[in-house]
């Protein structure tokens, strides 16, 4: 579970980077691997043995992936191959929760998803052995938020009587 909220943060950072105009220029048709460009198959490598099984609208979001690689810098690409890795080893059900974990950050008000942004890239700074630790860890009931998703309510107030305004002594103005 902790993976597929490791992945659907990172889709949402990746979305913050493709381009709109990019997206519109894929018509949406549906190929298999073998009717993909060479381009196309050297940068989707990693899906290759799910590519057919994917739904076109997928497919497509791919390939424009794909289209813009060349033009990422050398460490984008690096970090695409890894996602793409990481991706694919998920489970159906897994890929199913970070879609939706990824949708639910997507409609977060702004200082959320800053907030979330903030704590993934804490949660990136950590030593590889502590983010195996939190990985093991058991997941969240079905259908509860991750943490990153909510706050924690604000420390109530105590309620204090509001001190009686100043008496003006007798005989003066105030």
């Amino acid at each position: 579970m902790t993976a597929a909220l490791a992945m659907a943060l990172a889709l949402a950072a990746f979305a913050t980077l493709a381009p709109p105009t990019a997206q519109a220029q894929i018509t949406m048709r549906s190929p298999s691997w073998s009717q993909l460009t060479p381009q196309e198959q050297k940068v989707l490598a990693p899906l290759a043995p799910e590519w057919d099984k994917l739904e076109p609208q997928r497919k497509q979001k791919w390939r424009g992936l794909a289209q813009r690689y060349p033009a990422m810098a050398p460490d984008q690409q690096q970090r695409i191959q890894q996602q793409m890795q990481s991706w694919a080893k998920l489970s159906p059900q897994e890929r199913a929760v970070a879609r939706e974990q990824y949708k639910s950050i997507k409609q977060l008000p702004p200082e959320k998803k800053a907030e979330v942004r903030d704590r993934w890239q804490t949660y990136q700074s950590l030593p590889p052995e502590t983010r195996a630790e939190l990985a093991a860890k058991p997941a969240a009931p079905t259908g509860a938020q991750p943490k990153a998703l909510t706050s924690p309510p604000p420390p109530a107030k105590a309620l204090q009587p509001t001190p009686p305004p100043p008496v003006a002594p007798a005989g003066t103005r105030p």
